[in-house]
């Protein structure tokens, strides 16, 4: 596995960021600025980096893991030199996952433990946002649910965000898989 360090932390990589209180930083002068107007600041287990914007940062994929820092408002957060993986558009490395209130998002394979690992289905980054889109769409909408009157709304929404997450069928498969489960 690859080791990153300050030097090499800002090429092709995935990241989860923590948001931290600015007060860490407090009297430190930034040992990078880089011309977007990011701030980083290190030390010897990880980075400081302030900034407003998150996601799609140059090459990388940094996700900011805060309950309430917006895009586009400067904030402070922290990650260790071992929370960085490599990140590159066509491999399939990403993971959608559902966290305990059923929100939709993505990991990157190398985040997870082995037996998640083992388990999961990895796509590209294209394949993985695609199929967030069309679940974030089941989860909020109901006209999907036409013609399925075998089973609740609930039910079906379940049953084709498992599949999409967990196999490679498209939603157009999993809705015929819905549709002839009801004529049986």
């Amino acid at each position: 596995m690859k080791k990153y360090s300050r030097f090499n932390f800002f090429k092709h990589t995935y990241c989860e960021w923590q948001q931290v209180p600015m007060e860490v930083i407090a009297n430190r002068a930034p040992n990078y600025k880089s011309k977007a107007g990011s701030a980083y600041y290190f030390d010897e287990i990880g980075v400081y980096r302030y900034s407003n914007h998150w996601g799609r940062a140059a090459n990388c994929r940094w996700k900011l893991i805060s309950t309430s820092a917006k895009n586009s408002v400067y904030c402070l957060a922290y990650a260790s030199w071992d929370s960085f993986y490599p990140n590159n558009e066509q491999q399939a490395l990403f993971v959608i996952v559902l966290d305990s209130e059923g929100e939709v998002g993505f990991r990157h394979r190398d985040s997870l433990a082995k037996e998640e690992r083992d388990l999961a289905v990895c796509r590209t980054a294209k394949e993985t946002s695609s199929r967030i889109k069309k679940i974030k769409e089941i989860q909020t909408t109901t006209a999907w649910h036409k013609h399925i009157d075998s089973m609740s709304i609930e039910e079906a929404r379940e049953l084709l965000v498992l599949g999409l997450i967990n196999t490679e069928k498209s939603i157009l498969e999993l809705r015929r898989e819905l549709l002839a489960s009801q004529e049986k």
